[in-house]
Parts: C-alpha cells; sequence; structure tokens
C-alpha cells in the first residue's frame, strides 16, 4: 500500500515520481487516493510495467533519444525507472551514462522539459541559504550531494548548466549500483557563467548567460556555497564533479580537512584505476613497486590517478621521491620537465622530470591539435613515442581525450619489452579515448591486458576467444 501525505491526492500524487505508480496502483488504492478514472482501468505488476518500457525502448533507434526517454521515466515514476535499470543495468548504462550522456548533456537546453535538482547561478548568490533550504521537501535528510560548475565535463569540455545532467547521471550510479536511497541525494549545478560560445549564441540556452566567473569573486561564491550546505545538510557528503583543472584540486585542498568533501576525477578516477591496475598485476605476477608507468594526460584526472599510484607505491616499502620517479607524466606540450617553459601546476611540478634525464632525448614541435602554423604556437617537447621509446613501460595510461593517440607503433614498442603489458585508454567518451581495444589486442598479439573508460564491444583474445572488455570508470 502506497503511504502518500494525508494531503495529497489525485493529481498530486501522478505528479510526484516518488510517489507516482502509474498503472501498479490497485483498484483500492485507486480509490482512497482520488485516482479512479485519472488512468486506464488495467491494474498491472512492476513486472508489466518494465515489459512495456523496454518494449518502448526497443523502437527507439537513437542512443540520445533513448537517453532522453528514459529521462522522462524518471521524472514520471522513480521505481520504475530504477526497476527497468537494475533489470537491465549491462544494456542501460552506457545510455544513462557514458558514452550517450555526453550527448545528452551538450543538448541540455534543446531537450529541457522538467527541472530535476538545484540551480544556484551567481547572480543569485545572495539567496543560496534560501535555495537550498527550500530545495527539498520537509523531513528530507540530504546526504549525499553531488554538484558540478560544468567547466571540464566528460572530456567535452565547458557545458554551464548543463552539467545538472552528470549530477544526476552520477547520482543514479549511486542509487541504482549503490543501493543509496535517492530521497538523501540532491544534484546541484553552480552555474557560474560559460566560456563556450556556442551556449551563448543559442538561444534556446537556458543557463545564466555570461562569461564565466573567476577569481577571487569565484573563489567567494565557492567558500558561500560550503558554508551553506554546512549549515543546511550539516550530515551530508559533497561530491565534487567536473570542475575546471585551475579550481578542483585547489576547491579539494581548501576544505577536504573542514568537511565531508570528495572529488571524483582527482580520488574517484585515482582509485579506481589503481583498483584495475592491481587486478592486472595479479595476472601478470608482477609488483606495483617495479612497474615503470607513463600517464598521458596530466590534467584533473591524470595527477589524481599519479598520486593514488605513488601513495600505493609508498605503501610497498619506498620513500614517496622514488616512488615519484617510477611515474612520468606526459601533458599537451610533452613529458613534464622541469623548467619547462610552459610552466606547470604545482601538482604537476612534483612529477616533473630532471633536465639530465632527458638531455639525450629527442625533441619535437608540439601543440594543441588547434595550432596552426604560427611559430609562437609551436612548443617544443618529448611527445608520447618518444616517451615510450625511452622509458619502455610496463603501464600506459590515457586520460588525454586524444583519440587514439596509443598507435600500432606506440603498442607495439612496450610490447617488444614486456611480456604482458598494461594498457588503459581511459579517456570519454568512446570517440575520445585513446585506443580500441581490438586494435591493441591485435598490435600486442593478444598479450595486453585492457582496461578503457568507455564501453566497448567484446574482444578476441590469443587463442581466439572472446574477452569482455573491462570498463575502468
Amino acid at each position: 500500500m502506497l503511504r502518500a501525505p494525508s494531503s495529497m491526492r489525485g493529481q498530486a500524487i501522478l505528479r510526484d515520481p516518488r510517489l507516482n505508480k502509474g498503472t501498479a496502483f490497485t483498484k483500492k488504492e485507486r480509490a482512497m487516493l482520488n485516482l479512479e478514472g485519472l488512468l486506464p482501468p488495467i491494474v498491472e505488476s512492476l513486472d508489466d510495467q518494465v515489459k512495456r518500457v523496454m518494449a518502448q525502448l526497443e523502437t527507439i533507434k537513437d542512443e540520445l533519444d533513448k537517453n532522453v526517454y528514459l529521462r522522462s521515466l524518471y521524472d514520471l515514476n522513480e521505481v520504475l525507472f530504477f526497476r527497468v535499470l537494475h533489470d537491465n543495468m549491462e544494456d542501460l548504462l552506457p545510455i544513462i551514462y557514458t558514452p550517450t550522456e555526453s550527448k545528452a548533456i551538450k543538448s541540455y537546453s534543446q531537450h529541457y522539459t522538467t527541472p530535476r535538482g538545484v540551480f544556484i547561478s551567481y547572480d543569485t548568490k545572495d539567496k543560496m541559504r534560501d535555495i537550498l533550504s527550500s530545495c527539498v521537501e520537509a523531513g528530507d535528510k540530504i546526504l549525499l550531494i553531488v554538484v558540478s560548475d560544468g567547466e571540464q565535463i566528460l572530456g567535452i569540455g565547458d557545458q554551464g548548466v548543463g552539467a545538472i545532467e552528470i549530477c544526476v547521471a552520477k547520482l543514479v550510479l549511486y542509487i541504482g549500483m549503490g543501493g543509496v536511497h535517492p530521497s538523501i541525494t540532491l544534484p546541484i549545478v553552480l552555474d557560474v557563467g560559460t566560456d563556450n560560445e556556442e551556449l551563448l549564441k543559442n538561444e534556446h540556452y537556458v543557463g545564466w548567460r555570461h562569461k564565466r566567473i573567476r577569481g577571487a569573486a569565484y573563489d567567494s561564491f565557492i567558500g558561500e556555497f560550503v558554508a551553506c550546505v554546512r549549515e543546511v545538510f550539516p550530515k551530508a557528503l559533497l561530491h565534487w564533479e567536473d570542475f575546471g583543472v585551475e579550481n578542483a584540486r585547489r576547491i579539494l585542498k581548501k576544505y577536504q580537512h573542514d568537511f565531508q568533501t570528495f572529488n571524483d576525477d582527482i580520488q574517484g578516477t585515482g582509485a579506481i584505476t589503481l583498483a584495475a591496475l592491481l587486478a592486472a598485476l595479479k595476472v601478470s605476477d608482477g609488483k606495483l613497486v617495479d612497474q615503470r608507468i607513463v600517464i598521458y594526460g596530466a590534467g584533473t584526472a591524470g595527477i589524481g590517478i599519479a598520486d593514488q599510484i605513488c601513495d600505493a607505491i609508498v605503501r610497498e616499502g619506498i620513500d614517496e621521491d622514488e616512488a615519484k620517479k617510477k611515474i612520468w607524466c606526459i601533458d599537451k606540450f610533452g613529458l613534464l620537465v622541469k623548467g619547462m617553459s610552459d610552466g606547470m601546476s604545482d601538482q604537476q611540478e612534483a612529477y616533473a622530470r630532471s633536465k639530465e634525464e632527458v638531455q639525450k632525448w629527442k625533441l619535437s614541435n608540439l601543440g594543441n591539435d588547434d595550432d596552426d602554423d604560427d611559430d609562437d604556437k609551436k612548443h617544443e617537447g618529448y611527445e608520447l613515442s618518444e616517451v615510450v621509446s625511452q622509458v619502455k613501460p610496463t603501464i600506459l595510461l590515457g586520460v588525454s581525450t586524444h583519440a587514439r593517440a596509443f598507435t600500432e607503433h606506440i603498442v607495439k614498442e612496450m610490447s617488444q619489452h614486456v611480456d604482458r603489458p598494461i594498457i588503459f585508454p581511459l579517456s570519454n567518451p568512446t570517440k575520445l579515448s585513446e585506443a580500441d581495444p581490438r586494435d591493441v589486442m591485435a598490435w600486442s598479439e593478444g598479450r595486453a591486458l585492457v582496461a578503457t573508460g568507455s564501453p566497448f564491444p567484446d574482444v578476441e583474445g590469443k587463442s581466439g576467444e572472446k574477452l569482455r572488455v573491462a570498463e575502468c570508470n
């Protein structure tokens, strides 16, 4: 029997996704809750409803359209949504999360119909406490908040207010896979503007039309937000999601000892990657302390992974400085080397190699993919292929969003020097992955141990057997 608030009857119940059961309301419930005549006469079980949803999904061919359909279901009937997800997790995970979720975020304003979550824009900063206080029903105890400012999303960059979609999607994973009760969760987007010109010029954009706020004004806004969360939801865990490189680590460092807080891109990605590496080393019968590790991509995720690996190596018995020497980090201007003219953040500096180590290595002209032939935009550095050739890594990790950067030459070069190369192309969405697992397996003659950041089809092993590609995300 549904236990609805005493004041709620009729259409009010059908409009509340937490209470709406649709055709699963029994005859008795329909009479008690003034629902007679508001629903078709048939009474269905939850299993019957799941079958109908899956049948409807089969008629939808486009993955983004499936995502939009499931989001509509979520906004209509939460119990049915999570039952559908629970019963079909493997098939639906790529629809509700990566890779399809990136498309949903980019098209958020075009597909916007119903708000879910809390929208705090910079121009409402003076009302922040009131917004948070009024955004939940009386009696709800919020224990988990996922918040984003949308600056660096899923390899697709600044998406402004569309970041609410990644917050909702992360909480769907917490609920559907982790068993967290939806009533204790809250998605929040901090809309501090966007530097994405395409969004600012889009007549349908539903976010705050302003260049992204930065510097002291931004820090003050974040500080006020944290203070309000601590006051209104004192027991909540604050999960930071997809903040920009310049802000993510600074925010975590500032608040991690004063409040229950967690950065998924720094800590979550690092933890799950370390877990996958330890599993791979069990297969190869190796120890982490003996590995040579190249990380392609030295942003928030890359350095977060490096930190987790470094800590794990230290636990195996060597000091931190020695542990860091086992890790080579590469950003868009090449291998991190002390004294680089392009400058490094403090966290990158910790993994920079000495000039003496690389003095005989081959330099290349590097730059952004958007660079033209202007010499001022060219930068000399040590590219990935040179690092692999010189270091002879046992582990190669990709978090660069540089599609297909792990070339045949690189994989074959690596495979010459290690029996079971560990190769993780972790960038997402799928189109930005550093390699296709099928290629990695072919180029390594089936010897590579592979995990990816996005879902891929099964691959063929060395003996022709089908192997499932582990998703490390």
